[in-house]
């Protein structure tokens, strides 16, 4: 049975990020035999020009956090993206496992131990959180890291 991930990213919205960043994340994904559903090719059916495009577009995004097993976000940036930071809060209340990546060097805040906002790690253990924080995209095949370990252990 191959499991689902929600690949919650600002990566779409840029021509270059899209051809040149996102295919890296969904094929390193896809290696560990994980179904990637990346909004940005899953929303390619909506017609943009039509009224009400966007409410859509939400809801469909909201629906395949619901139903993915698992959410892997990039959250790069000082504030990282909103909708992706949205995403993270619906997983995280649906209580799904979380997985995030930062190859930002800035830091984004509001505490010495975590690398960004506080909340964001609500959703990971309170010890070895640092296992579910990727900063390089070869660590996602990683046996120490906690998406192999996810993955074996839901096998």
């Amino acid at each position: 049975m191959s499991h689902t991930i929600y690949l919650a990213s600002p990566y779409g919205f840029s021509e270059q990020w899209k051809r040149l960043l996102l295919p890296e994340f969904v094929d390193a994904l896809a290696a560990l035999g994980l179904e990637v559903w990346e909004p940005f090719s899953r929303n390619s059916q909506i017609d943009f020009a039509e009224p009400g495009w966007a409410y859509r577009v939400a809801q469909k995004d909201l629906q395949d956090v619901r139903d993915a097993d698992a959410l892997f976000a990039i959250v790069n940036g000082t504030p990282p993206d909103e909708g992706v930071m949205v995403e993270l809060g619906a997983a995280m209340a649906l209580n799904k496992p979380i997985f995030l990546f930062r190859d930002d060097f800035r830091r984004c805040t509001d505490s010495e131990e975590f690398p960004l906002n506080l909340m964001l790690f609500a959703g990971l253990p309170e010890r070895d959180w640092q296992d579910f924080v990727y900063e390089n995209i070869t660590d996602i095949a990683s046996p120490a890291k906690a998406l192999v370990r996810w993955l074996h252990s839901n096998a």
